[in-house]
């Protein structure tokens, strides 16, 4: 399945027992010897009583995270699709906590992500800032960034032109800033007016993406925090556009489609 083209395997892990490794989990995400994708996504039961699922997140490196807000969104039409629910409203544990996923249509899902995240130690981000703005120097060029989690570390970067950066170059040294202990995510955000961004990212342990539910939530949580952009907002990403609205309880709600490229199986 793919999320405005940040694309997923997704496994079902309720119904047969999975157990991933790392070389597994390598192996399904090749583009080459694989099947190929973003990150491995894992369903499996809850063993909370009011939780519909639990649901482990890996990097197409192996590692594990915590969140993915395009994963959430796949996840929520691929247990649907494959017999596991049939409820439109669903509670799923992740390593970030409990997200309730919300199925509008065949395609468009709503996921409650929470509110952001800037207190540096919850990041974690071994460096504290009031204004929430710090400095980095790469290949020579002064960068200026901000720090917040959506369940995941995410590092934004306002541009002046998305297009003009070097994603690559940047976000892989971002990535691994020593005041990250966890790494992080790093979003390239231009703002255009009050109601539209532009942005492209880098994942954690990926590279860049066309898309990222968590990014679009960061960039717009710091934008919102500093004031440059209206409760409700519209993310342009290469893969596509994302919709974000601020509840009046800080909390945030992305909504955006989700489509199948195939299914099948796979000797492990």
């Amino acid at each position: 399945m793919h999320g405005l083209g940040n694309d997923f395997v997704l496994l079902d892990g309720v119904t047969q027992e999975i157990n991933l490794n790392q070389q597994n989990i390598r192996y399904l995400a090749h583009r080459k010897f694989g099947i190929g994708c973003d990150q491995v996504l894992l369903a499996q039961s809850s063993a909370q009583e009011d939780i519909d699922f639990r649901y482990r997140i890996f990097n197409s490196d192996g590692s594990e995270v915590e969140q993915c807000g395009n994963g959430a969104r796949c996840f929520a039409q691929f247990v649907r699709r494959q017999g596991l629910t049939n409820k439109n409203i669903m509670n799923v544990e992740t390593l970030a906590g409990v997200f309730t996923l919300r199925v509008r249509d065949e395609s468009n899902v709503t996921v409650d992500m929470g509110e952001p995240e800037f207190n540096s130690s919850k990041i974690p981000f071994n460096e504290v800032n009031a204004d929430n703005v710090y400095h980095v120097t790469i290949d020579d060029q002064p960068i200026e960034f901000s720090v917040v989690s959506m369940g995941n570390p995410h590092a934004v970067v306002f541009v002046d032109d998305v297009n003009a950066v070097d994603v690559q170059s940047v976000g892989s040294q971002l990535e691994v800033d020593n005041r990250f202990p966890n790494r992080t995510n790093v979003q390239f955000v231009q703002v255009k007016d009050r109601h539209n961004i532009t942005q492209r990212i880098f994942e954690r342990g990926v590279g860049e993406t066309m898309a990222s539910g968590s990014g679009a939530c960061a960039a717009a949580a710091v934008a919102q925090q500093k004031k440059s952009i209206d409760s409700s907002v519209s993310i342009s990403m290469p893969g596509g556009t994302l919709d974000i609205h601020r509840l009046e309880d800080g909390c945030l709600q992305m909504t955006g489609p989700t489509e199948y490229s195939f299914e099948g199986s796979i000797n492990l």
